[in-house]
């Protein structure tokens, strides 16, 4: 077999007698996978939506492709139900046993072994398969490291799905699990080069993975894949079509937007202390005795992390009312084009530019792409932003889900700001402001630039902030 992917398509069509139709995604992950198999990565994370695949390729084909390679290969398979991890086990013994792998691979099981949670192979290598909680005695995964020989990939802890999405919620079951990783779990491993590989829709900040993230960083590998995701013009696409279209997955927001968010865009999120409750959203832009003026609102990005906001919007006496988004963290050859385009496309009159860390470069550079393409009435502004950021969202949030409103599916339309927006929270280190930020700035703009804040004002609030 060549890779992770084609080991997949070859025995699922073998046992299965049907086609595996395989996604971007499915290549994604079988990449990452192939890496670990090479030596090249020894702590990874993979994040999908349930159903996507993910159990069919990174635990049972993984592990009997681990097991074709080195039959002394050693595993430990775990996931929140016994009886899952069980009926898996099971699954990769069929492929191990199968005629198929028989006639390419000298592995073989052996005999007085068969069990359902534990089986060996005649060469050393073996299975044990059990819960995440379940007791792990007598058996290591991987194997010890011989100094001065050369890599061999010889088996890995796999975990899939280590708690119930009911379960994620509770504080003391979701830190039991992350405890058990911790004290008895990591320590499974036969050396530190084992791998460790978790696979699992995001269920809650604190999560496993959220665990590790947050305390090892930079120590793991994470694939992380929503249901949907922007092409390069923008347009958001579902990653699986043969799976969910647009719409399918809209209908899953609707039942529950905080499943939706976790589990179909890997984007966890708190149910309490969020800075936005709700937001607004129209069918059509409204009818009013005084015509409306096309504005646009625009925060580029400060650094190379950071992402370029700029929100069209029709400003009526009524409120604001949000007509196109670009959110991007792509290079300034594509935002400054990309911009400009569509500032022309929605007939924009006024040009707003925060022009800190060269906003003012910014402005000019879009300025002269629109006149290219035949505008020469747009007017642009650029000022300094100097007010506090964080004091200024949070003292603009109630404004902000009054005054703004977007147009009816703007979730699936522009699913990086959705996600920016939904999930920022009042307290605590939030990974990305730019989106509230620009958001924020549409409602000052609004209000005539806001008032002055006294310096006891500005001292409660900060205090709530941070």
């Amino acid at each position: 077999m060549q890779d992770t992917l084609h080991f997949t398509r070859y025995f699922f069509r073998e046992l299965q007698k049907k086609r595996f139709i395989v996604g971007d995604h499915h290549k994604a992950v079988c990449e990452a996978l192939d890496e670990v198999l090479a030596g090249k990565t020894n702590r990874l994370i993979i994040n999908i939506a349930p159903r996507y695949g993910k159990t069919e390729i990174a635990v049972k084909n993984f592990i009997a492709e681990g097991l074709a390679i080195n039959p002394a290969a050693r595993f430990i398979h775990l996931s929140y139900s016994s009886a899952l991890a069980m009926d898996n086990s099971v699954a990769i013994k069929d492929i191990v046993t199968s005629e198929a792998f028989r006639e390419l691979f000298t592995t073989r099981i052996k005999y007085g072994s068969d069990t359902k949670n534990r089986w060996d192979t005649e060469q050393g290598g073996g299975v044990y398969a059990t819960s995440t909680l379940g007791q792990i005695t007598g058996f290591g995964a991987g194997a010890v490291d011989v100094p001065g020989e050369p890599y061999k990939f010889a088996g890995a802890i796999v975990i899939d799905d280590p708690i119930k999405p009911e379960d994620a919620l509770s504080d003391v079951v979701r830190e039991r699990v992350n405890r058990r990783f911790e004290t008895t779990i990591r320590n499974r491993v036969n050396s530190r080069n084992t791998p460790i590989i978790i696979i699992m829709q995001r269920l809650h900040e604190r999560d496993l993975c959220g665990y590790l993230q947050d305390i090892e960083p930079d120590e793991w590998k994470v694939v992380s894949l929503p249901c949907v995701y922007e092409d390069e013009e923008g347009n958001p696409k579902p990653l699986w079509p043969f799976k969910h279209d647009l719409k399918e997955l809209d209908k899953i927001r609707m039942a529950n937007s905080f499943v939706y968010e976790t589990q179909y865009l890997q984007n966890p999120k708190p149910l309490e202390g969020l800075m936005y409750e709700h937001f607004r959203t129209y069918q059509t832009i409204p009818i009013e005795a005084h015509m409306p003026t096309k504005k646009a609102y625009i925060d580029t990005a400060d650094t190379g992390e950071d992402f370029l906001c700029a929100i069209c919007y029709d400003e009526f006496e009524s409120g604001c009312y949000v007509t196109d988004i670009l959110f991007t963290n792509k290079s300034m050859e594509y935002t400054e084009p990309e911009t400009a385009r569509m500032l022309v496309r929605n007939g924009t009159q006024e040009v707003i530019i925060e022009a800190n860390n060269g906003g003012r470069g910014f402005r000019r550079n879009v300025e002269k792409y629109v006149r290219e393409l035949g505008n020469w009435t747009m007017a642009f502004e650029d000022f300094t932003q100097t007010e506090n950021k964080k004091v200024r969202i949070f003292s603009h949030s109630a404004e902000v889900m009054h005054i703004v409103a977007y147009p009816e599916g703007w979730e699936t339309m522009y699913p990086q700001y959705h996600s920016a927006m939904s999930s920022y929270r009042k307290e605590g280190n939030n990974e990305h402001d730019d989106a509230p930020d620009a958001t924020t700035g549409i409602v000052e703009r609004f209000q005539g630039r806001g008032r002055e804040w006294t310096e006891e004002e500005m001292e409660e609030i900060e205090d709530t902030v941070y």
